[in-house]
């Protein structure tokens, strides 16, 4: 079994306002990552990733800071991460980020037309964050060469009506307080 499902399947339940949540390193920073599962993600990532002349990886913070960070080093492609903060930088674009449980402000710099970008995340859940980022991405000219989450939750998203096709490594559910695998190759 490779590590990242068993490290889902391994992964702690805790339950807030009802709802029942994995605990996992990839999406919560919790328990510890470990190299391991780090570098499996990430070589998984680049077979599954389209990179052929891509430009910049682009991932909001914090979540998709540390995969998108290996997937840069071991592709030598720079790293653009959203972050939650204004700089007021030229050419800064501002997006809302509309999830199941949050709305906030992002900003991204350094991405411009006509730059092929990859977007990664940890987790595609209500898929609020993924169609905020793309939709910004289209409204400032960036061609997006694909996009992809590490792990995929059970339920529609927000990206079900849109043509945008985000690829994952896994897909899992949480039931009767279990983390369940729906597909343990993702989709794409």
């Amino acid at each position: 079994m490779d590590r990242l499902k068993r490290s889902l399947l391994d992964a702690p339940i805790i339950e807030k306002d009802g709802y029942h949540y994995f605990v996992h390193p990839i999406s919560d920073g919790v328990p510890m990552l470990e190299p391991e599962l780090l570098r499996e993600i990430t070589i998984r990532l680049i077979r599954k990733a389209d990179l052929d002349d891509v430009d910049k990886i682009v991932t909001p913070a914090a979540m998709g800071i540390h995969i998108s960070t290996a997937l840069s080093l071991m592709t030598d492609i720079p790293l653009v991460v959203i972050r939650k903060r204004e700089y007021g930088l030229e050419d800064e674009v501002s997006l809302t980020q509309q999830t199941g449980y949050s709305e906030s402000e992002m900003y991204i710099n350094d991405v411009q037309a006509g730059d092929r970008v990859v977007v990664l995340d940890d987790v595609l859940s209500t898929g609020g964050t993924l169609r905020a980022i793309t939709d910004a991405l289209e409204h400032v000219g960036a061609d997006v060469a694909d996009v992809l989450a590490v792990i995929k939750k059970a339920g529609p998203t927000e990206l079900d009506e849109t043509d945008v096709e985000v690829k994952t490594l896994i897909n899992v559910d949480v039931v009767d307080g279990e983390v369940v695998i729906t597909d343990e190759h993702g989709d794409g």
